[in-house]
């Protein structure tokens, strides 16, 4: 038995709008062990992306609650069923504590945490009557350390972390696995204001012991892992990407 093959997991990936994105190599580590996959994005991007990569599209803004029900019901009728969810979607803006608005703060803890939230209820109701199930969520360095200037994120990141701890905790007895990713510093369009200001990607630099930032495709093997029988026995578990970011 191959412990990580998915073939004929039926697969929800969220956040799939950027062709380099963490999203777009996500969906494709899962279609490469033989998952089918539904991806969604806000952005019209996720089309694209579907139509070169074989995945089916649905375009949603998942911080209204109402849409994001109509396009997991929607992705749910498409596949027949569901198996793998991985909430990929985030949004985050760098500023400091005492200038950010409310309505800034709301959309972030809408879009990084409270549509998780959701996402993973109704997958769970779905998953706990079959007895099994995998969920996937992605953390962040900033679910174990304060990054500065990016509160609200940081915040919806620290809830991400025990949000997955509290379904493990309520869910692993009933066959469903949640967990989650932690990337480190990852390339990609969300961390490409990086590169603007050398002294901030100097610092994060600094912290990554492997002396290089990961790339989308370095997140694919923990994916596969999470989402097959080879992580049966995992419940709650964080799993750092990091290049021993957290180790230093």
């Amino acid at each position: 038995m191959n412990m990580f093959d998915l073939t004929g997991k039926k697969a929800l990936v969220t956040g799939v709008g950027r062709r380099t994105g963490i999203g777009q190599a996500l969906a494709q580590a899962l279609k490469e062990f033989g998952a089918e996959v539904v991806i969604t994005s806000r952005s019209t991007g996720c089309m694209e992306i579907a139509k070169e990569d074989g995945f089916f599209p649905i375009q949603a803004d998942l911080t209204n609650r109402s849409e994001l029900k109509r396009a997991f019901n929607e992705a749910v009728e498409k596949l027949g069923t569901l198996d793998i969810l991985i909430n990929n979607h985030a949004t985050g803006k760098r500023q400091i504590t005492v200038d950010v608005p409310m309505d800034v703060w709301d959309l972030i803890i809408e879009t990084n945490l409270s549509s998780i939230f959701q996402l993973c209820q109704l997958a769970g109701q779905i998953m706990l009557p079959k007895g099994h199930g995998k969920i996937i969520n992605m953390a962040s360095m900033s679910t174990f350390i304060g990054i500065a200037e990016t509160t609200a994120y940081t915040a919806a990141k620290g809830g991400i972390g025990q949000l997955t701890k509290v379904l493990a905790s309520e869910w692993s007895s009933r066959g469903v696995n949640v967990n989650a990713i932690a990337p480190g510093l990852i390339e990609t369009e969300m961390t490409g204001g990086l590169k603007k200001d050398p002294a901030r990607r100097e610092y994060f630099m600094s912290r990554i012991p492997v002396g290089r930032p990961g790339k989308p495709e370095d997140l694919k093997g923990a994916a596969v892992f999470l989402a097959s029988h080879a992580s049966d026995y995992v419940h709650g578990a964080i799993l750092n990407v990091d290049g021993a970011w957290l180790a230093r």
